[in-house]
């Protein structure tokens, strides 16, 4: 047979292995593999009380830490490896991101650091220009819009261009009057059109906003070309779905990019049931490279039959199903996040709810009644509050299952409200370099006293909430050494402002490692087999070119990775 077992035979083992008695006889008898000793380690890790522990050298047998500090190398045989020093840290761990999507993203428009419309739209023509036929650049399958291409990119935000205004289709229409665009702000919640894609998604000036969205008008009741939250969706629902092949080379090149990066395990925050499947299949086929928590979408046509499935795990530890994400409210930059009282900067608007208020209920029912996490998407204080209190109420009907549900993003929360985390256990899943992105308009959004709710890390922590920390990429840029950076030091990449962005809400080193290490891992109900470099854990760790915890501040965020090991294995080497 072609199967080969790695295991010691016994009748346990037969089991573990996943051979029947029968398979027994023909089973080729391997002599265990050869554990490695890691030497001349400069060694950190975090344990389960949040004490840092620094070791000299490790060893790893198979996918497992075997042991951390000195070993007796007279029982066993070992292949060495002298890392000269190097720092080593556990795989560091994504809890908020979008892994598809930041592999379209690669491959897609690049728009971020853009500092005018004009020049977005140089770029649009410039990615055209290099590429007739692009990944990215789709043909249309439906009868509708057959043989149409569309140029899809992402990464704007208006906050950077000259007078903070909103694009619209004009500048478009006039470099790309015939073939639709699409192009995504910087986070998500709105997209900027031009009149062709309009035109093929049936948005007019009698087109209604639907609910939780707004299609901008101008001053004649004329589509801008400017889509917000729910709205998004009157567009994205006739561009080409990515096939099968598209999703091969979506996942290959963010493996590639998140192995680089040092990270070895991405919660995937809202997949579809084909992305669901297309997951399992390559979990199935041992041919997933990093761990993926996925989280299943609530607005999925399908999703009462994913919560039927159940949850699923595969054998090797490197795919997990079993959370829902769900949608309260849009984002602040383009005055989505749903408000208690109305932005600063635009009196009379609230916000937008993308699940209206009245269908909370029966969406925090049906999930946790199917026995899944609840990781709900809330950003203004009034989607917080409202979660919140949903959650109270839904625990009172499911007492089984009340632990570890999670608020994705708590961005601006109601100061009274912080403490209703901790008394109901909801884990905040915050992503620091929102907060340095986002620092040079958050106060024109929401006043300086909203601001003593928001991006409150450390308010969190003294709680005693255990904050699972991400990038929310490709939102934001995935490494997480930009998170470290800016979750240590409240300051952007120029280093500004100098002394910190509302600095009393910085975290210390350790307890920015711990967010995206341990507390990840917790977030996933994976603490004990992830998150940490200790005895019986996956041997998942990186090495890196400098030491975190004794280098200047402004040098984490230039981290260099030089090799990733998942499951004990090197799968990204400098």
């Amino acid at each position: 047979m072609n199967k080969k077992c790695y295991c010691l035979i016994s009748a346990v083992t037969l089991v573990m292995c996943g051979l029947t008695s029968q398979a027994y006889a023909s089973l080729e008898v391997q002599m265990p593999t050869q554990s490695t000793h890691f030497i001349n380690v400069n060694g950190y890790t975090i344990n389960a009380n949040g004490k840092l522990i620094e070791f000299s050298e490790f060893v790893v047998k198979d996918d497992l830490i075997q042991s951390v500090g000195k070993t007796n190398q007279a029982t066993e045989s070992f292949l060495t490896v002298d890392l000269a020093g190097k720092t080593v840290l556990p795989g560091l761990i994504d809890a908020h991101g979008h892994i598809l999507g930041l592999g379209a993203y690669l491959l897609e428009v690049d728009l971020r650091g853009t500092i005018s419309e004009q020049e977005a739209v140089s770029r649009v023509l410039q990615f055209v220009g290099k590429q007739s036929v692009h990944a990215n650049v789709n043909k249309q399958n439906s009868a509708k819009t057959e043989n149409i291409r569309w140029i899809i990119g992402d990464g704007w935000n208006q906050v950077l261009w000259p007078g903070k205004t909103f694009p619209s289709k004009v500048s478009l229409d006039q470099a790309m009057p015939n073939v639709p665009v699409i192009l995504s702000r910087v986070d998500g919640h709105a997209v900027w059109v031009n009149s062709k894609a309009l035109q093929l998604a049936g948005i007019d000036r009698n087109t209604p906003s639907p609910a939780g969205g707004q299609i901008v008008k101008d001053e004649n009741g004329e589509p801008t070309g400017l889509l917000i939250d729910n709205a998004e969706y009157l567009v994205q629902k006739v561009v080409p779905q990515p096939t099968t092949e598209d999703l091969e080379e979506h996942l290959t090149v963010a493996t590639s990019h998140l192995l680089a990066l040092g990270i070895t395990s991405a919660h995937d925050a809202g997949i579809s049931q084909k992305v669901r499947n297309f997951y399992i299949d390559k979990a199935q086929k041992n041919e997933l490279n990093f761990r993926i928590y996925a989280m299943l979408s609530a607005t999925d046509p399908a999703i009462l039959d994913m919560l039927k499935a159940g949850h699923y795990y595969d054998n090797n530890g490197f795919l997990s199903i079993r959370s829902v994400k769900a949608y309260g409210d849009g984002a602040l930059g383009s005055r989505g996040a749903a408000l208690l009282t109305a932005y600063s900067d635009d009196p009379g608007n609230l916000g937008l709810l993308l699940t209206p208020q009245e269908r909370l209920p029966s969406l925090f029912n049906t999930i946790l009644g199917a026995n899944f996490q609840l990781n709900f998407h809330a950003i203004g204080d009034r989607a917080n509050r409202l979660a919140l209190l949903q959650f109270n109420d839904s625990f009172k009907i499911f007492p089984e299952n009340t632990q570890r549900h999670r608020i994705e993003h708590a961005q601006v929360v109601a100061v009274e409200d912080i403490p209703l985390f901790k008394k109901y256990g909801i884990i905040p899943s915050m992503q620091p370099t929102h907060a340095t992105s986002d620092m040079n308009m958050a106060e024109d959004r929401i006043g300086k006293a909203r601001l003593k709710g928001a991006y409150a890390w450390q308010t969190f922590l003294k709680q005693g909430s255990r904050i699972a920390l991400g990038s929310d990429f490709p939102v934001e840029l995935a490494n997480a050494f930009h998170g470290l950076h800016a979750a240590v030091s409240r300051q952007n990449a120029n280093q500004e402002p100098t002394q910190g962005w509302i600095a009393d809400e910085s975290l210390d080193r350790i307890q920015a490692l711990k967010g995206f290490t341990l507390d990840g891992a917790y977030a996933a109900f994976q603490e004990d087999m992830i998150g940490s470099i200790e005895v019986g854990k996956k041997a998942d760790f990186i090495v890196i070119d400098k030491d975190y915890f004794d280098i200047p501040t402004k040098d984490i965020r230039n981290i260099q990775v030089l090799s990733t090991y998942v499951n004990g294995k090197q799968v990204f080497t400098k």
